[in-house]
């Protein structure tokens, strides 16, 4: 028992290479942003063609590693328990600016079909919480994505 402990420890302990937690950091990124898209179990057209092009703007990557970051982080947001596997990676990383930027794009998913659905509202407000973003920092993410449709 003591043995098989010490194997987890030292396993989720070691070091990992810079790209690799960079790859984890957009991994994260990217599963924030498909529970938007999947919140009110639609996926709408508009929120599938819009997520790639978020990517790239708020990761600053290529559309084909972004289309990859999708299907990979299907994957991963199937397996994931909670929002906070997904925040507490992000919150050790990404500046305060880097949040807001996240924030804004889970906005712009979320109106992309011209509907705010009420579990739409909810993830991006307990995003916006485990990111320890205040709430005047969700206000504005807000109303830039709805003035960006106008």
């Amino acid at each position: 028992m003591i043995a098989k402990l010490k194997r987890f420890l030292q396993s989720h302990t070691q070091a990992i290479s810079p790209e690799e937690k960079a790859h984890q950091l957009k991994l994260a990124a990217a599963s924030m942003l498909l529970e938007v898209v999947f919140a009110d179990e639609t996926l709408a057209a508009e929120e599938m063609a819009l997520l790639p092009t978020l990517l790239t703007d708020t990761l600053s990557m290529l559309e084909e590693e972004a289309k990859e970051l999708i299907e990979e982080a299907k994957k991963a947001q199937g397996n994931a328990t909670s929002l906070f596997e997904f925040t507490n990676t992000i919150n050790a990383e990404f500046s305060v600016e880097q949040k807001q930027q996240l924030l804004l794009a889970m906005w712009q998913l979320a109106y992309a079909d011209g509907q705010l659905s009420q579990y739409e509202d909810q993830i991006i407000r307990r995003t916006a919480d485990l990111l320890y973003l205040k709430h005047s920092e969700l206000i504005q993410m807000r109303n830039q994505a709805i003035d960006a449709l106008n």
